[in-house]
């Protein structure tokens, strides 16, 4: 009966032992997700002292073209949001530099045309615009000013109901939305009235 005991004690120790390094493995996880989430943002979303200077002179695309679909920041680094604005243009249309910078990449990208410039004078890091899908006609390292065409929107395949232009930016890791490097007065919409003075 003494032998029938020991096992016993012998079994529920080793049950404790098991409960126990199952139990101090959670915390330590648990404590360490904590330890490594809670501190940083995620480097898709944007935080709260992100500024982004209204440097851009120009739309992209047309004159002043639909938005199709607005920027959308993912609450996560893995999670869905949409990381720039669509904006509607038919293809074969000149696609230009927003404002002045360099060519930081131009080439293809999971069988689109991608072209990123990296804005002058924007911080350090710089903030970096990219356009797809474009045919580019510069390369990297080539200086551009404000209006430049940096090439032709591509006809491609893409998550917009009508031909579209996805239009980026960046500074480092972080998306932030590009219409905010627009002035107020070319994001308003329609004809400027005059009204009488009195």
């Amino acid at each position: 009966m003494s032998h029938e005991r020991t096992k016993l004690r012998a079994r529920s120790r080793a049950r404790l032992r098991a409960w126990l390094t199952l139990l101090s493995c959670l915390t330590a996880t648990l404590l360490g997700t904590a330890w490594t989430t809670a501190p940083r943002a995620a480097p898709g979303a944007p935080t709260a002292e992100e500024s982004v200077p209204a440097v851009g002179r120009a739309w992209p695309v047309g004159l002043r073209p639909s938005v199709v679909r607005a920027w959308e920041p993912p609450p996560t680094t893995y999670a869905r949001g949409h990381r720039g604005v669509d904006l509607s243009a038919p293809p074969g249309s000149p696609v230009r530099a927003v404002a002045p910078g360099r060519v930081s990449f131009a080439g293809r990208v999971a069988g689109r045309g991608v072209i990123a410039v990296e804005l002058s004078d924007t911080g350090d890091p710089p903030l970096r615009t990219t356009y797809e899908p474009v045919q580019a006609s510069l390369k990297k390292g080539d200086e551009v000013t404000t209006g430049t065409i940096l090439g032709t929107l591509e006809a491609a395949r893409s998550h917009c109901p009508t031909a579209c232009m996805h239009w980026g930016l960046r500074r480092g890791e972080t998306y932030l939305d590009p219409l905010s490097l627009l002035p107020p007065w070319l994001l308003r919409r329609g004809p400027s009235r005059l009204l009488p003075l009195s």
